[in-house]
């Protein structure tokens, strides 16, 4: 750490010898690195962004920072939901955005070999000319980063069918934070010797190591045709009750996505539509007997009560999810956004929604809710006007009471605190309830294991 007696410039000086004109300390920099799509903003400002171009940028920039006893920060794009990436004062960040590399692809082992920085949809775009895909497809897709996606084991849209981020990637280069560079995993099909050291670096939000080069396990793109269903519910209920049923009679959509009322009517402001007063569910089949499976679908939730529309036009099927994927933005429209992230058994779905309700009844608010229903992954919103405090909006203590209830409520219905998102700064304080003591501790120790100095992302997670 810098003394009183050296400034952080002169302080600074053996690092930039190390990377050059990869270090900036520009108050542009500085600034973006305090926050990510959270909502959350540290008060004060990191001491400097490393914009690594290179694996030899993230090893000198560790090995400085382990020597000097300088915390790092490892952050992608920044479009982060847990406030794990973020910047404070007296920290480095360490940023993998621009190592944006295609390294390879393997048409024959189904396999590409990437860089953390590359972007989600920039990665599919270039797959697709090659008949292949990587499966992960987080609502930011066109933003985010297969190295973020990998650091939060991230899902998305398209987890029912396919998994999430931890199913598709076969092995990782990884640098501790003494600057060792590991090489874990594979590039096979199968692969168990020794402890899968791999699998405890995905979602590990950087606080083992940073991610510097990733070997993704592909898929063929979906042969035969793809069918998009949209059922339009009275209430969330039996929208919910739809997605479970749909599950239970064990029929595999590639996507189903549920907005409750709320969520419906906040992108239907935000985009000049008009999209009804109900709850909707929509829901997605591919592959050869995709018409067979969107038929029973349909018919699933006639049952239930629904308005249901289907079309095999692949372009008014985008424009549907495409609804899915605005209802971020047409929240941070409306303020600030507290953007939560719970997943239940598919079973508790229906319950979920009804505590959901319940409480944003009780603490009068309106939270709106969407869920990746396929999996019971809910992503109930906060949306407030609150007071700045040291340069960021402090969420109200209420709001904090009501996310505190909704939580208790979910790990009761058998369910985890984070589906996608991680744990970061705003969700750590309710860690222990959901791992018990035994298992948090443990985690410590790892932790220290890899990162004898506490230095990797030092107050996230735990």
């Amino acid at each position: 750490m810098t003394s009183k007696q050296t400034s952080p410039t002169t302080f600074l000086d053996g690092l930039r010898s190390l990377v050059g004109d990869a270090l900036r300390t520009d108050s542009d920099a500085l600034d973006a690195a305090r926050a990510d799509k959270s909502g959350y903003v540290a008060q004060g400002s990191p001491l400097a962004v490393i914009e690594a171009r290179t694996i030899a940028d993230v090893q000198a920039t560790l090995r400085w920072a382990t020597e000097h006893r300088v915390p790092v920060v490892p952050r992608g794009a920044g479009t982060g939901l847990a406030g794990g990436a973020i910047g404070s004062e007296g920290e480095l960040v360490l940023s993998t955005r621009l190592m944006d590399r295609i390294l390879e692809v393997s048409v024959d082992d189904e396999l590409a070999v990437v860089e953390p920085g590359v972007l989600n949809a920039d990665l599919n775009d270039q797959l697709s000319t090659r008949g292949l895909w990587w499966a992960p497809d987080p609502a930011s897709r066109k933003i985010a980063t297969v190295g973020g996606n990998i650091a939060t084991n991230a899902g998305g849209l398209l987890c029912v069918k396919y998994g999430v981020t931890r199913e598709a990637v076969l092995g990782l280069k990884v640098v501790l934070a003494d600057g060792r560079l590991l090489e874990l995993g594979h590039r096979t099909v199968k692969g168990v010797t020794g402890y899968d050291l791999t699998a405890l670096m995905i979602g590990s939000e950087g606080t083992l190591g940073v991610i510097v080069e990733a070997t993704l396990k592909l898929l063929q793109l979906p042969r035969g045709g793809v069918v998009t269903v949209k059922g339009v519910f009275a209430t969330t209920e039996q929208a919910a009750r739809a997605s479970s049923v749909v599950s239970a009679t064990g029929l595999k959509p590639s996507m189903m996505e549920l907005l409750d009322p709320h969520a419906v009517s906040s992108i239907a402001e935000y985009l000049g539509l008009e999209l009804g007063e109900g709850a909707i569910l929509l829901v997605q089949t591919d592959g050869m007997a995709a018409a067979d499976e969107a038929d029973a679908i349909a018919a699933v939730m006639r049952s239930l009560g629904a308005e249901v529309e289907a079309t095999t036009d692949a372009e008014e099927g985008v424009r549907l999810f495409n609804i899915r994927r605005s209802f971020h933005p047409s929240l941070e429209a409306r303020g600030t956004v507290l953007i939560e992230d719970v997943a239940v058994p598919r079973s508790a779905l229906p319950a979920m929604f009804a505590s959901i309700e319940r409480i944003a009844k009780k603490y009068g608010l309106e939270i709106p809710t969407v869920a990746h229903a396929g999996d019971g992954n809910l992503h109930p919103n906060f949306v407030f006007h609150g007071e700045k405090v040291n340069g960021h909006v402090e969420v109200p203590e209420h709001v904090w009471a009501a996310a505190d209830e909704m939580f208790v409520d979910c790990l009761r219905l058998g369910g985890t605190l984070t589906g996608e998102h991680g744990v970061g700064i705003l969700k750590k304080r309710w860690l222990r309830d959901e791992l018990g003591d035994d298992s948090f501790d443990l985690q410590r120790q790892i932790k220290q294991v890899f990162d004898p100095l506490g230095i990797l992302n030092p107050g996230k997670i735990f």
